[in-house]
């Protein structure tokens, strides 16, 4: 697979190839999700609850966030790797800097924060300095507490037209990609369409331009044995856990999967 770079994303929204997305935390899945072409890898703060077992993300430091980083840069074969900032990372603009440049110069080519345009100095200030940014809406993990637990957001008038108005302002501001997580599949194919850097999607229907899942779903692996109905197990049918990686990224490009039983409704 060739180096992905945001040239490459941007070229695949042009044209309307879907991008393929997993989470991944180390160097044996970064080169097996590489070989079955995972363009993208996010070492999400995920690893607090599928690596560690803790009961949310909000335990995981910087210190974790960029050990992972690394690993996974070890094993990569060309994917672009998106790591995120930890709870609490984005507090100041200072931290938000040096928490950036702690997982850049671990191997990450694009930093993750979650929030709204209340981030949009830190964007401008990242992209500046040559540090891309993806800033993650919808469903944040790190505000479960904000949010009374894991709920689809948006659904609200007030509240898909605050989301909508944050991505309008993030983008301006220098955004280089856009996640979405449990919103309304209508309200993220409004927000694809108006975008003009590439949106990924976490149960957010197929209309965005690429979807992610993490690795352990997708695998049909959980500790608590709960599955997002926003997931599919591509274990089943597969004969490996290389096959059910490439069956994954063949259904995110054929539009395949999300399939209407992941989608979520206004």
């Amino acid at each position: 697979m060739p180096d992905i770079t945001l040239t490459t994303l941007l070229e695949h929204k042009a044209r309307g190839e879907k991008i393929a997305m997993l989470t991944c935390y180390d160097a044996t899945f970064a080169a097996a999700s590489c070989d079955a072409g995972i363009e993208m890898l996010l070492v999400g703060d995920s690893l607090g609850m599928v690596l560690q077992g803790r009961d949310s993300t909000l335990p995981v430091t910087i210190e974790d966030m960029a050990y992972h980083t690394a690993c996974v840069k070890r094993g990569n074969k060309g994917a672009m790797i998106v790591a995120d900032l930890p709870f609490m990372g984005t507090a100041t603009l200072e931290e938000i800097y040096r928490q950036s440049a702690t997982l850049m110069r671990a191997g990450a080519h694009m930093v993750k924060l979650e929030g709204g345009a209340w981030l949009c100095e830190a964007v401008t200030g990242l992209a500046q300095r040559g540090i891309p940014a993806c800033i993650h809406l919808g469903l944040t993990p790190q505000s479960v507490n904000i949010f009374g637990g894991y709920r689809v957001q948006g659904r609200e008038a007030a509240a898909a037209a605050q989301l909508k108005a944050d991505a309008q302002a993030l983008e301006q501001a220098g955004a280089a990609m856009l996640l979405l997580e449990c919103v309304p599949s209508s309200l993220a194919a409004e927000v694809t369409t108006a975008s003009k850097v590439p949106v990924i999607g976490i149960g957010a229907g197929p209309s965005t331009d690429g979807q992610v899942l993490v690795l352990h779903d997708m695998l049909g692996m959980s500790l608590t044995g709960f599955t997002p109905r926003f997931v599919r197990n591509f274990m089943q049918g597969s004969a490996s856990i290389g096959d059910a990686l490439a069956a994954y990224q063949a259904a995110v490009k054929d539009g395949s999967f999300p399939a209407p039983a992941h989608e979520f409704n206004a």
